[in-house]
């Protein structure tokens, strides 16, 4: 009777252990090569898009869920869908992101709310040396592989908030057709690796 009461606490102990064990975080690297990061940009009297390189990323893992991440976009990787070097080269100068000064920009999660793959993100981003909270809806999943994906097909960004004010109708009354839209767009595709 003693060894059945003995096992029965054992198995208690061992049970009651095993619930309170925490699944540690786990650093995924994103691959740079395999991820991609387009912009849209619009104006009065039409659009530009194009793409913008990442440099580097984490994505913090715990279990299924992503709960964290720290990105860096090279600000000088900016590229026109159309191929104008015009447009790049304004695109890069001090009336916009600055990148001779401000190479790179960065963003960190610093929550992710939601169940399942689909979740909203929240974070800091910082461009041209400037750091203001920006949330978006993304759809994240941690495959059996060892791979993590997220994707994020329309992050709202207003480019005054980042001292861009470059062709703004919120500064420049008199601009008219060539006004240029506060907002830029930003769709995130990114895959990452233990």
């Amino acid at each position: 009777m003693k060894s059945k009461i003995s096992s029965i606490f054992l198995l208690v102990a061992v049970v009651s252990l095993s619930a309170f064990t925490t699944i540690k975080p786990v650093t995924y690297t994103v691959d740079a090569a395999k991820s991609t990061i387009t912009w849209v940009g619009k104006k009065v009297t039409g659009s530009h898009n194009g793409t913008i390189a990442l440099q580097s990323g984490t994505l913090i893992v715990n279990g299924k869920n992503v709960t964290g991440g720290t990105f860096t976009i090279d600000m000088n990787s900016i590229k026109d869908a159309d191929g104008s070097a015009k447009l790049e080269g304004h695109l890069k100068a001090d009336d916009f992101f600055g990148t001779a000064k401000f190479a790179t920009s960065t963003f960190v999660i610093t929550k992710v709310a939601g169940s399942g793959a689909n979740v909203t993100v929240t974070g800091n981003l910082t461009i041209k040396g400037i750091t203001k909270p920006l949330s978006f809806p993304a759809t994240v999943t941690v495959n059996a592989d060892g791979t993590a994906s997220a994707l994020a097909g329309k992050i709202t960004v207003d480019r005054t908030k980042y001292d861009i004010r470059y062709g703004s109708k919120s500064f420049f009354d008199s601009i008219g057709d060539k006004a240029i839209d506060d907002n830029f767009e930003i769709g995130v595709k990114l895959v990452a690796k233990k």
